[in-house]
């Protein structure tokens, strides 16, 4: 095996449980191995033992021996290491170290020594393998989050390590780009022998590529490895292909929507004959407010000389969780800072419930309109999780508990008296949603608002997103989890280059686009049935009408 622990405890300074307790894996070459958990688990703590940063650069009490390529990471220091492990954190910025996109994924060569000629080389085909080439003198700074995700990729794939190791890969990028993303992973393990360990939420993008599956269950339990389909069987965190197969009883567990859709004929004839099925697919109207919470109009905004919105033009009424879909680097996060009043167009206008958001009184700016950014460490400031609620209850003049008392509800896990910047991304992400939910704004923007959350932890924000809407308030995502939107969005706008290319209800839009379409449209298509939720109240009403006539006839 290229990667191995052996009987490996580990705990942070000052925790009150190891992260990891006796730890034994192997990962052999060429192999993609995956790691799940829930947020917070330790995922990344396991991720950062591979190439050293666990616990030379984080500090904590390790025991056992972890080795890559017979070379002992007690012994051997990140930069000993960084010829054989290739590295990408949950933020990308936070590893950039030069200015543009070509000169990122030149640099690792430049430190190893790698010739000029094959430096350049492998630069292009990086370039042409993620679909960076028109981003090649960008400056890093100007890139929207899944535009530098893939550029962070592209940077430790250049080095040609032996070992790839990513923490959430795809969870800021695209459905197309993941693709791409994921099938180059996949022949850097098949034709090169590369072997690749990555942790993910995103389950239903990455389950499939897998060979083996670690479970990191948390609070120091043992992990569980093995196959993806053993795994994910009967865990909670299995994607939805995995539980509709557990909803319609069938034997064998998909992976993919392929595998799924050679199972579902039978699911489908039974859905498709059910008139309860139009009912659940018409059962998401979109609410009618008489007043609009959002006004864009003719709404021009840019960086410098490049314009990013070209003269948008939008309106939300109260009430309506919508959803904002689009490539990266299409325009959306920009489109959420204008609303936010954080960046002033240089045409047009925006209003929130009548307002100019860019001249509110901070007190009146948060309770009229939250933003949590991509870079959800961009709002937390405070030196411990406690001190950030108690902070967000002054700001805003709230009754003292009622930030904690939301966080408590996302993410109990979040232990109160850590740093924010010792936190894994899903649980810093919870926070900064607790700030900004806390004052509860008329109107809610969210960037990737599920980005390093779980399973579990997406459901709690589903649920606390729908009751926002059903007091009135309105929710605005920008994401690329196509699952989020088919559980909570009514209204789905579609953005490219800077423009709405389309604007409808979430059936209509997610149903009619091979990229957009959740995992459950695809496998029951042609039926616009969208999660496995519906499914089961489908079968369930079609169970209770089965019932109902079968105690007529006998009456």
């Amino acid at each position: 095996a290229v990667i191995n622990f052996e009987n490996v405890d580990f705990r942070y300074d000052g925790a009150e449980e190891p992260v990891l307790s006796a730890l034994t894996l192997r990962i052999p070459e060429g192999e993609m191995c995956l790691v799940i958990g829930p947020s917070g688990s330790g995922k990344t703590t396991l991720l950062r033992m591979i190439n050293g940063l666990v616990p030379h650069f984080t500090g904590g009490t390790i025991s056992g021996t972890v080795s890559v390529a017979d070379r002992s990471t007690a012994h051997h220091r990140p930069r000993d290491l960084a010829d054989l492990v290739g590295f990408v954190g949950q933020d990308p910025f936070a590893g950039f170290v030069a200015d543009t996109v070509e000169d990122e994924l030149a640099y690792a060569m430049e430190s190893l020594g790698v010739p000029t000629d094959i430096m350049r080389r492998r630069v292009e085909e990086t370039l042409d393998l993620l679909g960076l080439t028109a981003l090649r003198r960008r400056a890093l700074r100007g890139l929207s989050g899944g535009e530098a995700q893939r550029v962070a990729i592209g940077a430790a794939m250049t080095a040609h390590p032996r070992v790839l190791v990513l923490d959430e890969p795809t969870s800021a990028l695209d459905p197309s780009a993941a693709e791409d993303v994921l099938a180059s992973l996949q022949r850097l393990v098949h034709d090169l022998g590369v072997t690749v360990v990555l942790a993910e939420h995103r389950l239903e993008r990455v389950a499939q590529y897998a060979d083996r599956v670690v479970l990191v269950p948390g609070g120091g339990r043992p992990v569980i490895v093995g196959t993806p389909a053993d795994v994910l069987r009967d865990s909670a965190l299995a994607p939805p292909v995995v539980a509709l197969a557990r909803t319609a009883g069938w034997s064998a567990t998909p992976l993919s929507v392929r595998e799924a859709r050679r199972s579902a004929p039978q699911l489908r004839e039974q859905l498709s004959g059910s008139t309860d099925a139009e009912t659940v697919a018409t059962s998401r109207p979109e609410r009618d407010h008489s007043s609009s919470a959002i006004e864009l109009r003719d709404v021009r905004v840019g960086y410098g000389r490049r314009e990013v919105l070209h003269g948008t033009s939008l309106t939300i009424d109260g009430g309506q969780v919508v959803a904002l879909m689009g490539r990266n680097g299409a325009g959306k996060s920009t489109l959420l800072s204008a609303m936010a009043g954080l960046r002033t167009p240089f045409r047009g206008r925006v209003r929130i419930a009548g307002l100019d958001p860019a001249v509110l009184a901070p007190h009146d700016l948060v309770t009229t309109v939250g933003l949590v950014p991509q870079q959800a460490a961009d709002l937390l400031y405070a030196e411990s999780v406690d001190l950030e609620c108690r902070q967000t209850d002054r700001d805003a003049q709230l009754a003292p508990g009622t930030t904690a008392a939301v966080l408590a509800r996302i993410a109990p896990w979040v232990p109160k008296s850590a740093h924010p910047a010792d936190l894994s991304e899903g649980s810093r992400l919870a926070v900064a949603l607790s700030v900004v939910l806390a004052p509860d704004p008329t109107v809610l923007l969210l960037d990737e608002p599920t980005r390093g959350l779980d399973l579990s932890a997406k459901d709690l924000l589903i649920q606390v997103l729908r009751e926002a809407a059903e007091r009135g308030r309105t929710v605005v995502l920008a994401t690329h989890d196509v699952e989020l939107v088919a559980e909570v969005a009514s209204r789905t706008i579609v953005v490219a280059d800077g423009e709405i290319v389309a604007d409808g209800t979430t059936r209509r839009i997610v149903t009619s686009s091979p990229m957009f379409a959740p995992q459950v449209s695809k496998v029951l298509a042609p039926l616009e049935l969208l999660t496995v939720r519906e499914v089961e109240s489908v079968l369930a009403r079609t169970l209770a009408t089965s019932e109902r006539d079968g105690k007529d006839q006998i009456s």
